[in-house]
């Protein structure tokens, strides 16, 4: 499975971005996907996660009500849509691809697409 991040950028306080990651290979095998975000402070945390065949979802604390997880099977897409941004959301944000396990343990997946930099200016 290869997955490809995009959409990333440079935005202001209380804006919005939609981050997109493209799914390639085998990705029958995939039971959940989800967003992670990095940095040099706090390293690489959860997001949020989506559950490939019933779309369900889950959050962080931080993003929940401003985040937005969505698949498109079909298209072989997975989005993050990003809403109300705070100075806190800058970040590498990564997109991930697991067989198993708990969705907001960066060890449950299997698969990482690249970083893709969201700065958010005050």
């Amino acid at each position: 499975v290869q997955l490809q991040a995009s959409g990333g950028g440079l935005v202001q306080t209380g804006g919005s971005l939609r981050l997109s990651c493209a799914i390639s290979g085998r990705t029958d095998s995939v039971y959940q996907m989800a967003w992670f975000r990095q940095t040099p402070r706090k390293g690489r945390l959860f997001v949020a996660a989506i559950r490939r065949r019933s779309e369900s979802t889950d959050y962080a604390d931080s993003v929940k009500g401003r985040f937005t997880i969505s698949i498109d099977n079909a298209a072989n897409m997975l989005y993050l849509h990003l809403t109300s941004l705070k100075t806190e959301d800058t970040a590498a944000y990564y997109c991930a691809a697991s067989r198993a396990g708990a969705f907001y343990y960066t060890g449950s997946y299997d698969y990482w697409g690249q970083g893709t930099q969201v700065t958010v200016s005050s």
